[in-house]
């Protein structure tokens, strides 16, 4: 039986106190495909006291219990990948490889690198005459967004677990349907009531109300800056904690000692993945003048072969962006480059050649953009790279901290030594040199408008911690 209109609170299936249904919209074909229950203060206030009531108890758990119970958790949600993975596909559009391999890849990967974090995390020290003890935080309410559903989901519960937090959880009421199997895992691996909790539903009506809720200790939440300010202004009346990873608008330098042509395929390949629709995504390249041109063919050949289509298909590379709000945003700005003078390579506004519905961007590169331009300022979200000549590597350095976001900033360069150099001056909290592999140990979160906080690994474990000094001689 579904459980897609139902919460999951107290360790039981529930309805919620007041029925309103949403229909969950497949993005490949504009068509609701189910329904979910969209939660209201009632609902918070049931699953922040349950939270409440099993904190007491889970708190004290033994590290090595905790550990036995996560690695219980990645057991189950590999009972449960591929069906994770089709709903992937189907709420967000992800291609069907994609949600395999990386969608809910991820949330695997971030379990297991809890995990092995966990084994070998000192909850206590010594320090003189003093004691340092790390302790559960407390209730924890975790909000995470549509895009990376599981890789947020598991990087936040993970971590919960291992420090001994309670939590509620809301997922995007947009792609809801994989957070509603993520609670359907944490009942099969036996995690006691009251630990985890969930409850779908909006973020004026549940996230709001989870921020600002008296018995709630801390809020980590993952999604748009717009949004976390409201999260963390809401939060403050209680002066709870608040960990955030936020939006960005990632520079990725060429330097002039690159390969031009694989530093420029590669970097379209990592700005259109995911459909874009990532918030670490290297949307601004930055090439050296004198190869803007050469980059440009480049980069247009490289779109080109891009294929945009059902993400049911083995073969599509880029599915649909998740929304008619998406959608809309994303051909607004790509209309704002067209009028303030960039130059359209190749894609631009309306759907792909032969698909005549669904929220279908068609792969676009600008050139010519420079750091004043609404695409070079703005979040798309969305298959749109802007390539910006520069003139020295200081101005490359300058364009590329000209942002209000500092989350990831990308640079390509023959010489690592010299790539380091720029590393050092960059504003921004992940840098990565010549498209490193994805390492789960690396810090994930953001300066300035990015966000605060850091996740992955034990980063992640370490801010759902209080730190209480015990000072005293004597063992």
């Amino acid at each position: 039986m579904s459980n897609h209109l139902k919460f999951f609170i107290d360790g039981a299936w529930v309805d919620p106190v007041i029925p309103v249904a949403l229909d969950v919209i497949d993005p490949s074909t504009e068509e609701a495909y189910t329904q979910i229950a969209l939660g209201s203060k009632a609902d918070v206030d049931k699953a922040v006291a349950a939270a409440k009531t099993a904190f007491e108890s889970f708190s004290q758990w033994p590290h090595s219990e905790r550990l036995a119970l996560l690695k219980r958790i990645l057991e189950e949600y590999n009972n449960r990948y591929e069906d994770i993975a089709q709903a992937v596909s189907r709420e967000m559009g992800a291609p069907i490889a994609f949600a395999r391999d990386s969608q809910v890849a991820a949330g695997q990967g971030h379990l297991g690198a809890t995990i092995a974090a966990m084994e070998t995390y000192q909850f206590t020290e010594r320090r003189g005459t003093t004691t340092v003890v790390k302790e559960p935080i407390g209730v924890c309410a975790l909000i995470t967004p549509w895009n990376w559903p599981l890789n947020q989901i598991t990087c936040k519960v993970g971590p919960a677990i291992a420090a001994g937090c309670t939590m509620v959880l809301k997922p995007s009421e947009i792609a809801p349907i994989s957070g509603i199997i993520f609670a359907e895992v944490m009942e099969a691996a036996g995690v006691p009531k009251g630990v985890f909790n969930m409850v779908s539903g909006t973020g004026p009506d549940v996230g709001q109300v989870m921020a600002g809720h008296p018995d709630v200790d801390m809020v980590s939440f993952t999604g748009s800056t717009r949004a976390g300010i409201i999260v963390a202004k809401t939060a403050a009346d209680t002066v709870k904690r608040v960990a955030q990873e936020l939006g960005g608008k990632s520079a990725n330098i060429i330097l002039d000692d690159a390969d031009l042509s694989s530093a420029v395929s590669q970097g379209v390949t990592a700005c259109f993945g995911n459909s874009g629709q990532s918030c670490d995504a290297p949307t601004r390249m930055l090439v050296p003048r004198a190869w803007h041109d050469e980059a440009l063919s480049i980069a247009k050949v490289a779109a080109e072969k891009v294929t945009t289509g059902d993400p049911r298909s083995e073969g599509t590379d880029l599915g649909p962006v998740v929304s008619q709000i998406q959608f809309d945003k994303i051909q607004r700005l790509i209309e704002a480059g067209i009028a303030e003078g960039a130059t359209l390579v190749t894609g631009g506004p309306g759907r792909p050649e032969n698909l005549n519905r669904g929220y279908y961007i068609r792969p676009t590169i600008f050139g010519d953009v420079t750091n004043d331009m609404t695409i070079a300022r703005e979040e798309i979200f969305g298959p749109v790279l802007s390539i910006l000549p520069y003139d020295t590597e200081e101005q490359a350095v300058s364009i590329a901290n000209d942002t209000l976001y500092g989350l990831a900033a990308y640079i390509q360069s023959g010489n690592i030594a010299r790539a380091r150099k720029v590393a050092a001056r960059m504003r921004a909290g992940s840098v990565y040199i010549n498209y490193p592999e994805w390492d789960l140990v690396a810090p994930f979160g953001g300066y300035k408008q990015s966000g605060n906080g850091r996740e992955y690994a034990d980063w992640g474990i370490h801010d759902f911690l209080e730190i209480k000094g015990i000072v005293g001689y004597g063992d």
